[in-house]
């Protein structure tokens, strides 16, 4: 089968193809969510009402490019449908032996990464500003993602293969799954059912000794003799459940903390309903980060404490403490940050969502009262990996009819959390918008004048190589910030597969500068990085021998929870946690 005369008309109709996809993905840009389910709302690329950026190639590129899609889309034309044509790609969405079987099936992916390469390459060669490019590509990712022929029915070779061998039970299951997660409102990771918090995952021993409006306070039963003398303090993300750093007795890192021989507090954030729906940033500070370095501190009767921020935790633990040192106390002897952002200059992929106009638009929606539903949020993240997140799961429930495995993490992320407006409002303006923290004075939370550079006790920086939420350089962008001795350690993997890597497992490995001895760190995180060290393994080790030697001398461990004034109330994991949104 030759096609070569109508290789010309053939070559114009796909670059047609291709010049309409991109005007879609830039019209996506100014308008508002997209129908369907799932979706992700493209209006936070580009501002309503606002014009449309200016865009423009190269010639010379533009030139390259269309050449090159010209000759490859001459070769996949001549191809055809011959079943002897190379095979597709390495793409683990067209990896099924169906889809090399079936001629016109192995055609549609060959065209589709042809024409979503270059979409990308498109994207790369346009000559605007840094944010709109960003926005780009971003746009033409979603875009591309959501059109892969694996996600319909009609094209997905390898699902209609199983729809014939299951007499047709695939696509029935596929359509029961369906209705199950149209109903929850979002889609299954993995087989909810078979977990239930304090049942199968946060599971160490512990109790509630202290609870407000905002937060549980537990504490874990101690796993040694012998205690050090100044307690620690977990603060979690309140953008999510605490249980994260707890999910199983071999991958919990507060049961690591327990089993090293410190006093463990953790804070498990209430999940925000409308009696919320006012609550503001120094609410959160003063009633929450706060009073739970205070409660700690009174049922241990330690003059300081030791405490850890873990991704927004860590935002909000570093806001309380300058709050605190501008008041003039110190009741925090070390600090440790796990995937953290101070400094907001490198915010990655996020960055695209904001600019003044969407955050007038949070602010006027929300900013007096309401809530962030944790829904919302929970899309916006999956969207940054959308085909590992939403699209896979989407193929594997509805399309193969399949009921994805048993997966602790996956559960744990489907668990969402809102946020109150105004709470929301204020981290988004001060945070991502105008970075304000990092400015001495310029924040004022709680009546206080918020000044990092009063933070000289010691920080332990941790951040994750492969980061999508909180750039490797915006985590080492703290060593900047804070004056004290500080220790930055870099670990391999993403945000959370990097953090909950137990030393047990003997996965992955991280890096250390031993030339740096408490502080002097280079300006860019990649020259720290020319002079550090991978070791294998996981980085809690090293962690652990740092916070041993800030923890004092070691005392026998209490025999109950709590005190005469903060009794247990309630087993750990509590039932904040527990609450639904």
């Amino acid at each position: 089968m030759n096609f070569e005369p109508n290789l010309a008309q053939a070559a114009q109709q796909m670059q047609e193809t291709l010049n309409s996809g991109l005007r879609q993905i830039m019209g996506s840009l100014g308008t508002g969510p997209t129908a369907g389910f799932p979706q992700v709302d493209l209006s936070a690329f580009k501002p309503v009402n606002q014009a449309q950026p200016s865009i423009h190639f190269d010639p010379v590129k533009l030139q390259e490019l269309q050449q090159r899609y010209m000759s490859e889309a001459a070769t996949l034309w001549n191809q055809g449908l011959q079943s002897s044509a190379a095979p597709i790609s390495s793409d683990r969405r067209f990896s099924d032996p169906a889809w090399q079987a079936s001629p016109v099936s192995k055609f549609m992916a060959a065209a589709y990464l042809l024409n979503a390469r270059t979409l990308m390459e498109l994207a790369e060669a346009v000559e605007s500003d840094a944010k709109t490019k960003a926005r780009l590509r971003f746009a033409v990712e979603q875009w591309m993602a959501a059109s892969a022929p694996s996600n319909f029915l009609a094209f997905n070779a390898e699902a209609q293969k199983k729809a014939i061998d299951s007499q047709g039970k695939s696509i029935a299951k596929g359509l029961q799954n369906l209705m199950h997660d149209m109903k929850q409102g979002h889609v299954s990771m993995t087989d909810e059912s078979l977990f239930e918090v304090g049942k199968n995952v946060a599971t160490t021993e512990g109790a509630v000794v202290f609870e407000n409006e905002f937060f549980q306070l537990l504490e874990y039963k101690p796993l040694t003799d012998k205690v050090y003398e100044k307690p620690f303090l977990f603060v979690p993300p309140c953008i999510n459940k605490f249980y994260i750093l707890d999910l199983q007795p071999e991958n919990s890192m507060i049961r690591y903390a327990v089993a090293q021989g410190h006093r463990t507090f953790v804070l498990s954030w209430r999940n925000p309903d409308q009696s919320m729906s006012s609550n503001t940033w120094d609410d959160y500070i003063e009633n929450a980060a706060i009073k739970a370095i205070k409660v700690v501190q009174e049922i241990t009767g330690a003059d300081t404490i030791n405490a850890l921020g873990f991704c927004v935790g860590g935002t909000i633990l570093t806001t309380a403490l300058a709050v605190l040192a501008a008041r003039g106390e110190k009741p925090v002897a070390s600090t440790t940050l796990l995937t953290s952002l101070l400094d907001f200059t490198d915010t990655g992929i996020l960055d695209i969502f904001i600019d003044e106009t969407s955050v007038k638009y949070r602010e006027a929606e929300m900013g007096k009262g309401g809530l962030l539903k944790g829904k919302d949020l929970a899309s916006t993240f999956s969207f940054l990996r959308p085909n590992d997140l939403v699209w896979n799961y989407v193929v594997g429930n509805y399309l193969k009819g399949e009921t994805p495995p048993p997966f602790d993490l996956l559960y744990w992320n489907s668990d969402s959390t809102n946020l109150p407006g105004p709470f929301y409002t204020w981290y988004l303006r001060n945070t991502y918008f105008e970075n304000n923290l990092i400015k001495p004075g310029k924040t004022v939370v709680c009546g206080q004048k918020v000044d990092l550079g009063k933070l000289d006790m010691p920080f332990y920086l941790y951040g994750s190589r492969e980061d999508h939420i909180v750039p490797i350089g915006g985590a080492y962008a703290s060593t900047q910030v804070l004056p004290g001795k500080n220790r930055f350690v870099m670990g391999a993997s993403g945000h959370i597969a990097g953090v909950i890597n137990p030393p047990a497992k003997k996965k992955r490995s991280h890096w250390i500068n031993n030339s740096l001895t408490g502080g002097n760190h280079p300006a860019d995180q990649a020259d720290w990085f020319q002079g550090a060290t991978e070791y294998p393994g996981s980085w809690w080790t090293d962690w652990s021998d740092w916070l041993k030697a800030q923890s004092g001398k070691q005392i026998a461990s209490p025999k109950n929870y709590g005190s005469r004034k903060y009794k247990a109330s309630e087993p750990a994991p509590g039932r904040y946690v527990k609450v639904k949104v």
